[in-house]
């Protein structure tokens, strides 16, 4: 008899510490390469714009590497997330209502008030607002990676609960991109990606659970969403709701659930090779005396403020007036200078900023390396921030 499977949640809370730490290396190899001198820096930026393969759709033009990661191997990493989403919500710490309220509450608050921030901060500079939701989102790979860095001095029910967040930030950055960052729709591509996902929806009521036939829909509808204008990384979160799942509350993930099964092989390639390839290719910001003095501007300021200063007070507030007002409780087992710490970590919006980043300014190139350089800034004072909080000055645990 097979040993039962432990639930991939187990798993990415114990291994997301090494992704994390992959992550940074990569983000660091970027940055590197992208400051060589004497010339050097033309290899990383031809290397990751050099043209590989056909053209799909004339609004994209040829392929290169860069859109190859952004727009094919980044609906990987968002098919995960659309799986976790459903796990969570059907199987999952967000299975009743009564679990979900406070991290919907918190994620709400922590996408609102950082946009808010950022338009404070650019003080409704047509040329910027686009840019509105590049500092709403959490990473969730690096900041559950730097929870797990601190071993037992972030108690179990903080890092669920940052896992629950981060997921239901997830969800409201996928709703962004549809509504918000969709171009010159084609009604006839979307009428056809419509078609697959009915299929698709058909295959799970009808009981079918090998994965191949789903596998065949992602592709088809991802091909579909690239030529409708609608960004093709939301297929995979599509994709993720047609597949079937075997609930298994408070027990090991099931063999013969397909969802699982999915989810189990998918994580480690999105971990380990897809994330940090999309952070080696959207991060090589190059550093000269232009961009340094280019990061108290209005863009890159407003983002670093957005994610440090907006993330805190939207997450750590929320959750605060909630508790008070009793409609939820702190989360079991930590303290209040513990929430706040891992408020300041939800400011960590590395890989969805970026991503947003380059939706949100398609055709300059100039305001996506301002945005690039606001990112990098929030996001690290929020992880080093963070990180010192629970690490040096938050009670030890009992």
């Amino acid at each position: 008899m097979t040993k039962p499977r432990p639930s991939v949640l187990r798993e990415f809370l114990a291994g997301q510490a090494g992704s994390a730490v992959l992550l940074m290396i990569a983000a660091a190899l970027a940055m590197l390469l992208a400051n060589l001198p004497g010339g050097g820096a033309h290899i990383y930026h031809d290397l990751i714009h050099a043209q590989v393969g056909p053209v799909l759709t004339p609004k994209l033009g040829p392929m290169t590497v860069h859109l190859w990661i952004n727009d094919g191997l980044m609906a990987i990493f968002f098919l995960l997330v659309g799986l976790e989403i459903k796990r969570e919500f059907l199987d999952g710490g967000l299975s009743t209502w009564e679990r979900r309220r406070l991290p919907i509450i918190a994620a709400v608050a922590g996408m609102a008030v950082p946009a808010l921030v950022y338009l404070a901060v650019t003080g409704g500079r047509a040329d910027l607002t686009n840019g509105w939701a590049i500092p709403a989102a959490t990473d969730i790979a690096f900041a559950i990676g730097v929870l797990a860095l601190l071993g037992d001095r972030a108690p179990a029910s903080l890092k669920l609960f940052l896992t629950a967040v981060a997921i239901v930030d997830d969800m409201g950055a996928v709703a962004i991109i549809a509504l918000v960052y969709s171009q010159g729709l084609d009604t006839a591509a979307l009428a056809g990606a419509a078609a697959v996902l009915v299929v698709m929806f058909g295959l799970n009521r009808a009981g079918v659970k090998a994965l191949i036939p789903y596998l065949i829909g992602f592709g088809l509808l991802w091909y579909l969403m690239l030529l409708s204008g609608v960004h093709a990384t939301v297929a995979g979160v599509l994709a993720a709701m047609t597949i079937p799942i075997r609930c298994t509350p408070g027990a090991p993930d099931a063999d013969d659930s397909p969802l699982h099964r999915l989810e189990h092989g998918v994580h480690p390639w999105s971990a380990y090779l897809i994330v940090p390839l999309f952070g080696f290719a959207n991060a090589g910001l190059t550093l000269n005396e232009k961009v340094f003095g280019a990061l108290l501007a209005p863009l890159p300021l407003g983002v670093a403020l957005g994610l440090f200063v907006g993330k805190q007070i939207g997450v750590f507030g929320s959750v605060w007036i909630a508790t008070k007002l009793g409609i939820a409780e702190r989360p079991t087992g930590a303290n209040w200078v513990q929430v706040y710490g891992m408020a300041m970590l939800c400011g960590i919006g590395f890989t969805m900023s970026l991503f947003i980043g380059a939706l949100a300014f398609p055709g300059s190139a100039l305001l996506v390396e301002e945005a690039k350089g606001g990112i990098l800034m929030g996001s690290l004072v929020s992880a080093l921030a963070g990180y010192a909080l629970l690490r040096w000055i938050a009670p030890s645990p009992r």
